[in-house]
């Protein structure tokens, strides 16, 4: 192979190189916050676990394009902190099943100092009034448990449903 077309061929594989490293960083980027919000929190996959700690369950929230975000279980105490802590989430997310267990599939974080972000992922602002009777605020679901075709961070999983919900008494 001769000089030019070794450098050409050097050339191509590094482009493809920075291109793969990119994809690989990206999607350590994208999927870094998941990884680190699901290994502070797995203790909630039992609700019990929440409900020790001090959460206590509002109604089951759907959205009217489809789709749910499940039972929260609120923490009244984490809400008045100024900070976000990725081992405290202020809600955790259950989807209520038929057989009367509930499924951890999310946490969210709220506060109401911001703009707000956690880990560089901003959080979406919530005005006021709303359906939770709360001030404004900045909040941010973490899908971490059922991945979300919507997105990581979207508020509603079009494949959560609060058809069971009845069977928790929510």
């Amino acid at each position: 192979m001769n000089p030019v077309s070794w450098a050409n061929c050097l050339g191509l594989l590094s482009v493809f190189a920075i291109g793969a490293i990119g994809e690989v960083a990206a999607d350590s980027g994208r999927n870094l916050l998941v990884d680190e919000v699901r290994a502070a929190n797995n203790r909630f996959k039992d609700v019990s676990a929440a409900v020790a700690e001090g959460y206590a369950p509002i109604p089951c929230a759907s959205g009217v394009d489809g789709g749910a975000m499940g039972v929260h279980y609120v923490n009244a105490k984490y809400l008045k902190d100024e900070t976000v802590d990725i081992k405290r989430p202020q809600a955790v997310m259950y989807e209520p099943a038929s057989d009367g267990k509930m499924a951890l599939v999310a946490v969210e974080y709220i506060t109401f100092k911001g703009p707000a972000a956690l880990e560089g992922q901003l959080f979406n602002f919530t005005g006021a009034p709303n359906r939770y009777g709360l001030d404004p605020f900045y909040e941010l679901h973490v899908w971490a448990w059922k991945p979300n075709p919507r997105g990581t961070f979207a508020d509603m999983h079009p494949d959560v449903t609060c058809a069971h919900a009845t069977a928790h008494g929510k």
